[in-house]
C-alpha cells in the first residue's frame, strides 16, 4: 500500500448488541433503533421519542429472552477482535494503521472512537462498516453519523467512506468456501435433489428501497454469485422481517418461503451477516430450526466466518484500495455525498423481493 501523507486511522462500525442484558440495557438499546428510524411511521419529533420508547418497552422483554438463551451476545467481542486481526494485517504489509472499533447502538459509540482518533491525530479516516451489502439502517446511516459527528466536532480529516463490498471478488470467494468446508464437514451434497441451499437475510424496510437503496437487488445478486461458486443450481432465499411496526418489508419471510421447499434438507447459510449475535443465534438457531424440523426437515445452519484467517485479508484490501482510489466506485445509495463501494458502477435490474412487497 502508498501511503499518504499523514496518520491513517480505521473506523470499524459495527451494529453493536448489549453484551450483559439487563432490561433497561435492552430497552435503551432498542429505543436508539427505533429513534433511527424515525422516519418510516412519519412521526413529529416529540412523537417520534414516545412511540420509540413505547416500542422498546414491548419489543425489550422479549429481546432480553432471547439473550439469555444464548448465553448474551458475542458481537461486540467478534467485532473488537476483527479490529485486532485488521490491524496486524495492515502491519504485515507494511502499513501502520490504528484501528478503531465502534458500534452504532452500543458503546463504544461512533462518537467515542471518532474522539479517540482525533486525540491521536488522525489526519486521513477511513470509515467501514463491516455490512457486506449497503442497506439504509445500517451501511448509510452510519456513514451519515460519522459526517454529522465529524461536523459537530469541527473537525475536518480526509475522509475515506466506504460502503457496500460483498462484490469484493476475495470476500465472495470466502464465504463460498466456508460454505463449502462446511458442507464436506457434515457430509452435505448440493447435488443432492432433497438437498437445497438457502440464503436467510436480514430483511429491511421497503420504503428505503423505493427510496434508492440497493440493497435487495445487492442480496440477489451476492446469493446468485455464492450459490453459482459452490455449483447450486437451486438455492432459495428468505428474509428476517422485525414486525414492530407496520411497515412493508422485504418479502417473503423466512417461514413463507421454507413453507414452499419440497427438499428435506436445509443448509441455511447467514449471508448477510459478519458476526454471531441474536439474530443468527436466537432467531435461526432457536426459532428457525424449530419451525424446520416441526416440517420434518433437517436444519443445517452455516456459521458465520467472523473468524475466518482471509477476513483480515479482505478488510486490509478495501482500506488499500479505498485510500489508493482504486477498484471502486461512487456508491449509488449514497449519492450525495462522497462515499465508495463495489457496487456503484453496476446497472442492476429490479429486485423481485421489492416487487413481491407490493
Amino acid at each position: 500500500m502508498t501511503m499518504p501523507d499523514g496518520r491513517v486511522g480505521v473506523l470499524l462500525i459495527n451494529f453493536g448488541e448489549p453484551e450483559r442484558p439487563t432490561l433497561e440495557a435492552v430497552e435503551s438499546y432498542l429505543e436508539r433503533i427505533f429513534l433511527q428510524n424515525v422516519d418510516l411511521e412519519g412521526h413529529a419529533a416529540e412523537a417520534a421519542v414516545a412511540r420509540a420508547r413505547q416500542l422498546a418497552a414491548t419489543r425489550g422483554p422479549g429481546l432480553l429472552e432471547e439473550y439469555a438463551s444464548i448465553g448474551g451476545s458475542p458481537l461486540n467481542g467478534q467485532a473488537d477482535a476483527q479490529a485486532v486481526a485488521l490491524g496486524q494485517e495492515m502491519a504485515s504489509r507494511g502499513s501502520e494503521v490504528r484501528v478503531y472499533s465502534s458500534f452504532q447502538f452500543t458503546e463504544p459509540s461512533i462518537a467515542v472512537k471518532l474522539q479517540e482518533a482525533r486525540d491521536d491525530a488522525v489526519d486521513v479516516l477511513v470509515a467501514l462498516p463491516v455490512y457486506p451489502m449497503c442497506g439504509q439502517s445500517t451501511t448509510i446511516a452510519a456513514l451519515d453519523e460519522v459526517a454529522a459527528r465529524l461536523d459537530a466536532m469541527d473537525w475536518s480529516p480526509r475522509l475515506v467512506s466506504i460502503a457496500g463490498w460483498h462484490w469484493h471478488p476475495r470476500y465472495e470467494e470466502l464465504r463460498a468456501r466456508h460454505t463449502r468446508e462446511f458442507l464436506a464437514d457434515r457430509g452435505l451434497d448440493l447435488r443432492d435433489p432433497d438437498t437445497m441451499l438457502y440464503f436467510s437475510v436480514h430483511g429491511t424496510p421497503v420504503k428505503y428501497l423505493r427510496s434508492g437503496n440497493r440493497y435487495d437487488r445487492y442480496v440477489e445478486e451476492h446469493c446468485r454469485a455464492i450459490a453459482s461458486r459452490l455449483g447450486a443450481d437451486r438455492y432459495a432465499i428468505g428474509f428476517q422481517n422485525h414486525t414492530n411496526r407496520k411497515v412493508e418489508w422485504t418479502q417473503p419471510d423466512n417461514e413463507d418461503r421454507i413453507a414452499e421447499i419440497g427438499e428435506r434438507e436445509l443448509v441455511v447459510v447467514p449471508i448477510a451477516f459478519m458476526h454471531e449475535q441474536s439474530e443468527t443465534l436466537a432467531e435461526l438457531d432457536h426459532e428457525l430450526r424449530e419451525f424446520v424440523e416441526d416440517m420434518d426437515k433437517g436444519f443445517h445452519r452455516v456459521p458465520v466466518p467472523h473468524d475466518d484467517p482471509g477476513f483480515p485479508g479482505v478488510l486490509a484490501d478495501l482500506v488499500t484500495e479505498a485510500v489508493e482510489g482504486a477498484g471502486m466506485s461512487q456508491c449509488r445509495c449514497r449519492p450525495d455525498c462522497p462515499t465508495l463501494c463495489t457496487n456503484g458502477d453496476r446497472e442492476l435490474p429490479e429486485s423481485p423481493f421489492i416487487l413481491a412487497a407490493g
